[in-house]
């Protein structure tokens, strides 16, 4: 899924690729996405982009004496799992290009593309940031961490923006968990959150006010120098310092930043740089989003049961014990009930007689050997005494018993 460095990376790349470009028409939506239409039309305009967090803000600006004549028109997007855009040939899209801005005659055309082939990407017209969202880990880093910041400065060392909030039930979960709350931060996504808390050996399910509180009860001494202070938050950088480095490391990377394992030689920079998400050698759990974490060592006191711990009585043991009550739904294996006839030698129905008066007769039939139906003979159904009523329930399939009862 994209995350903060890839919004990032998508708004550079926009910038730098239409920078020159004039776009013309009207913007064309394909017909499969739900997302809403974009209504806006002009015979020359201009696109700029810019990212906060997991949003990306694209802005049409009309060129002067452009037709119609109307205002400048912003989109917010946010990626969704596969979101990206591309720049195109206007008769060669790529596949699942959803929605396209198309540059002026006369020059060959181009296609400015949102491509989103999971369609959970999403566009809002409104062109306002989603409320709710806290400021940016990578370019508010300041707002991020409070008034005054630590690693930038050095002799302020506030950290309000999180530390203020900490009663907050979010803080209750663990802290792989928190850090996936984009009120407090906005940015930070699965591969992040893995290498950030790898780097500082957190346990993944250690709770999050636990970790975050003791932040509140560092602090540097105020007989270092500026340059002593600086130098020691480089080199050993909190958690919240780590929200703000780990990100830009990315963006330095250049490329398109996470991708997946196979295609571009965009991402093989990106994947040398991971020390922890996805690496060999590396556990992973499922956070309680279904989300997996990687990480190395223990993975904290709030880490999820293994299934074998679940209760005794839990409902997942119980159908498993009716189940092999039933005997032919035991399990993938077993023959199904129309093969579960029991054999008619002589033998056999001695002791299929003698077993019946000691033990219900369905039990005695499940434990018979197999044999076809057409193995009944005549006589038989006298030689073991067993009624035809009884031979029908147990040679029958659990429908055709139904109906039998039925009628």
């Amino acid at each position: 899924m994209p995350e903060g460095p890839e919004l990032h990376l998508a708004s550079l790349f926009v910038n730098e690729t239409c920078r020159g470009l004039v776009f013309g028409g009207c913007v064309e939506k394909s017909s499969v996405s739900r997302n809403p239409e974009v209504p806006f039309e002009s015979s020359a305009y201009h696109i700029s982009a810019c990212a906060r967090g997991k949003e990306l803000r694209l802005t049409l600006t009309p060129a002067p004496g452009a037709q119609p004549p109307q205002e400048p028109l912003a989109l917010v997007f946010r990626f969704g799992m596969s979101g990206s855009f591309q720049l195109a040939p206007a008769h060669a899209l790529p596949p699942h290009a959803h929605l396209r801005f198309y540059t002026a005659p006369p020059a060959p055309r181009l296609a400015l593309c949102f491509v989103d082939i999971r369609r959970f990407g999403h566009w809002d017209p409104g062109g306002e940031w989603q409320p709710g969202r806290g400021p940016c880990v990578l370019l508010e880093y300041e707002q991020f961490r409070g008034v005054g910041v630590g690693l930038m400065h050095p002799g302020c060392l506030s950290r309000e923006n999180v530390l203020r909030n900490l009663s907050d039930k979010a803080f209750d979960r663990p802290i792989c968990e928190a850090l996936l709350d984009q009120r407090f931060f906005n940015g930070i996504g699965n591969y992040l959150r893995a290498e950030i808390l790898y780097r500082l050996k957190i346990p993944p399910f250690e709770k999050a006010r636990a970790v975050l509180e003791a932040l509140q009860q560092h602090r540097l001494s105020p007989e270092l120098t500026l340059s002593q202070k600086i130098r020691a938050k480089l080199q050993n950088p909190d958690l919240l310092e780590l929200c703000h480095l780990v990100p830009k490391e990315v963006v330095q990377l250049g490329g398109k930043g996470y991708g997946p394992e196979h295609g571009e030689e965009d991402f093989a920079a990106f994947r040398a740089w991971l020390r922890c998400y996805g690496v060999p050698g590396m556990s992973s759990l499922r956070d309680r989003h279904g989300r997996t974490i990687w990480f190395q060592g223990d993975p904290g006191p709030m880490a999820p049961k293994a299934p074998a711990q679940c209760p005794a009585g839990s409902k997942s043991r119980k159908k498993k014990s009716q189940a092999t009550q039933q005997g032919p739904e035991d399990g993938p294996k077993d023959p199904p009930p129309p093969s579960k006839a029991p054999p008619r030698t002589r033998r056999a129905q001695r002791h299929l007689t003698k077993t019946a008066t000691q033990q219900p007769e369905a039990t005695g039939l499940q434990q018979a050997p197999t044999v076809p139906e057409k193995g009944r003979k005549k006589g038989q159904q006298t030689t073991s005494g067993l009624r035809r009523p009884q031979k029908i329930k147990a040679d029958a399939s659990p429908g055709e018993s139904g109906t039998a009862s039925a009628s």
